[in-house]
């Protein structure tokens, strides 16, 4: 079978395929100039509207923008005003343990006294999410644990471990707020 080329063959214009433009009376051009000047008239009108809706939308967005900005602002200066506020009966503690120690001569109530308002602060912490990181008899860790120094280790069991902490460390919801200063057995 025989291929046949594809030719596209172009067709020939005459004058009778064009398309004659229609002579213009002086009647029908004005028709049609006040037909264009109505639509222009009602493009331009849609042409107002959209730009007025659409600086009304940039504007009202300009200001949602600065409200969330100064909300924002706000949250950030009182975000620890609970947090403060909880902790004035602890400081209220204190001061009234620092007024016991003045006159008191048994040092065991003020011991007592003490102890009583750590344990009231430590519990303050568990309520915030504050937990100490363990440190005693734990393997040393970087993700907790700060080493300030090596020691060899008494024994080949603590080799790796913490063998003392300088400072506590602390996390706060799962995040360390601070690492624990330990020494480490080598």
């Amino acid at each position: 079978m025989k291929k046949q080329k594809h030719t596209e063959e172009t067709p020939d214009v005459t004058k009778e395929s064009q398309v004659e433009e229609p002579i213009l009376n002086s009647e029908t051009s004005e028709e049609a100039a006040d037909q264009i000047e109505d639509e222009l008239e009602v493009m331009s009108q849609k042409y107002s509207e959209l730009n007025d809706k659409n600086l009304r939308l940039m504007a009202e967005f300009d200001n949602y923008r600065k409200r969330t900005l100064k909300e924002r602002m706000d949250l950030l200066k009182t975000a620890g005003e609970k947090v403060l506020v909880d902790m004035l009966p602890l400081v209220d503690d204190f001061e009234r343990g620092l007024k016991a120690m003045e006159t008191s001569e048994d040092v065991q109530s003020v011991k007592d006294g003490v102890e009583l308002i750590y344990s009231k602060f430590i519990s303050f912490l568990l309520q915030n999410g504050v937990k100490a990181i363990p440190t005693e008899n734990e393997t040393f860790d970087t993700q907790f644990h700060e080493a300030i120094t090596t020691f060899p280790a008494p024994s080949e069991d603590l080799k790796g471990k913490i063998i003392d902490c300088v400072a506590k460390g602390y996390t706060m919801n799962e995040k360390v707020i601070r690492f624990s200063k330990v020494v480490v057995g080598e």
